[in-house]
């Protein structure tokens, strides 16, 4: 899965992803997909759609 750094400022692949979900507006839980950037360390996330 393919992330953005906000360190490096570039579109890279996500190392050692994994989906974690998160606290949404009105309750309502939202998947998203968090490791770390393979160049620099830095953590990554990205916020997955609603579909199954």
């Amino acid at each position: 899965m393919e992330g953005y750094c906000v360190k490096c400022k570039e579109k890279r692949e996500i190392a050692g992803g994994k989906e974690v979900s998160m606290k949404g507006k009105g309750g309502v839980e939202r998947k998203a997909m968090k490791g770390k950037c393979p160049k620099c360390g830095t953590t990554m996330f990205r916020i997955l759609g609603n579909k199954k």
